[in-house]
């Protein structure tokens, strides 16, 4: 009798998700008594806004928004993200037909290249990356092409560099900036060349965006819709998670011309029925009050980028501060393998970041550190980590 098929082969394609694994080596040391600092996972202590607590509060007892939202969803969120897409980036969307809302960004950037990449197509994916954009790549089963991302050429990913043999079967390439887990911007001149360039080859853009009011010293991210041309071939992704201390409650937002949102929205269909109307209606009162609450997180997120960075500088990390995201991306001391130093910091000293090589080959001689504790917390994993590093033989600084 033929045995019972255990999982699909296109699973064998996909590796561990290295987050999910630090989950369990936090509970671990915990259960050991450690007293643990952990900055793995961008999910951050803060609380979420209080009017999105009232706001869901008052909605959840409304029977009208305990029903299926499918993908239009609640007509006032979308209003609410067209508002903010005025306000913050001075883009005019319709929305009813530029945007879709999402059970969080990362449902709809994994969903994306089921949505526009047939088997064998080619998607450019960043690497080091988010792993759902290669997940989503994997599971449409498309041919993955991975583009290195270096320091000495500020982590952009750069199209005119793929060869054309293969940018002649891409469909779809994958940007994020400011970026995960780099922490690297974009400037504009680099975004009009590469919508000028998508257009010219018939390539669509997923441009993950969730960290564009997560900065610092003035700088200001921009959205892609901003430049000419890009409704015609981008699809940017939003989400409450990481602006607005809202990462449990699976919100967020796709915006693009409107035959790229219906072919993603066609394709959710058959997957969900939209997020929870009372989330949304609540995620509609934030965005129509999110500069003061991005203002008072980022009071907090600042101050904790300030500490991360000296506290990997103590450690003798060379790092410059990052001008974005809730993280620092800290090139690690010495010569040790970016998995073996996490490993060294866990059970060792009980601080858990995530190693560069989670992210893929290219993130080696890195870890990731999100800024999930105060600034305390981080100071004290700066000693900690001295201590790994004295011990390895590597002078701190």
């Amino acid at each position: 009798m033929r045995g019972v098929a255990v999982k699909a082969n296109r699973l064998a394609r996909l590796t561990e998700y290295a987050v999910s694994d630090l989950v369990l080596l936090k509970r671990e040391l915990a259960g050991q008594g450690r007293d643990v600092i952990d900055l793995s996972v961008g999910d951050t202590d803060l609380p979420p806004p209080a009017v999105a607590v009232e706001a869901l509060r008052d909605a959840v007892g409304d029977p009208r928004m305990s029903k299926y939202g499918f993908q239009t969803g609640l007509v006032e969120f979308r209003e609410a993200v067209a508002r903010y897409m005025r306000r913050r980036f001075g883009v005019t969307v319709d929305p009813m037909t530029e945007l879709l809302p999402l059970l969080g960004s990362k449902e709809g950037l994994a969903h994306f290249p089921l949505a526009f990449a047939d088997v064998g197509d080619v998607c450019v994916l960043p690497e080091p990356g988010y792993p759902p954009y290669l997940g989503g790549a994997v599971l449409a089963d498309a041919d993955v092409e991975l583009f290195p991302l270096t320091a000495d050429r500020k982590f952009l990913v750069e199209l005119e560099d793929v060869p054309r043999r293969r940018i002649a079967k891409t469909k779809l390439v994958f940007l994020n900036y400011p970026n995960n887990p780099t922490t690297a911007v974009a400037p504009l001149e680099y975004l009009e060349r590469t919508v000028d360039f998508c257009r010219r080859h018939g390539i669509v853009i997923a441009y993950d965006n969730p960290y564009c009011e997560t900065v610092y010293d003035g700088y200001r991210a921009p959205s892609i819709m901003e430049i000419e041309g890009a409704r015609e071939v981008a699809v940017e992704f939003h989400s409450f998670s990481k602006s607005f201390a809202m990462t449990g409650w699976r919100l967020g937002w796709a915006v693009g011309g409107s035959h790229l949102i219906a072919t993603l929205a066609k394709l959710k269909t058959y997957v969900d029925t939209g997020p929870f109307l009372a989330v949304q209606q609540a995620g509609a009162r934030v965005l129509d009050e999110a500069e003061g609450i991005i203002e008072g997180i980022m009071g907090k997120l600042t101050a904790r980028r300030d500490a991360a960075v000296s506290a990997f500088r103590g450690a003798g990390s060379t790092l410059e501060p990052p001008r974005a995201t809730m993280y620092v991306w800290a090139p690690v001391p010495g010569d040790l393998p970016s998995r073996d130093f996490g490993r060294r910091l866990a059970e060792e000293e009980a601080v858990i970041v995530v190693h560069g090589s989670a992210f893929g080959a290219g993130g080696e001689g890195y870890v990731r550190a999100a800024l999930t504790v105060e600034p305390e917390r981080l100071a004290e994993a700066g000693v900690r980590m001295a201590r790994v590093v004295d011990r390895m033989g590597v002078p701190s600084a």
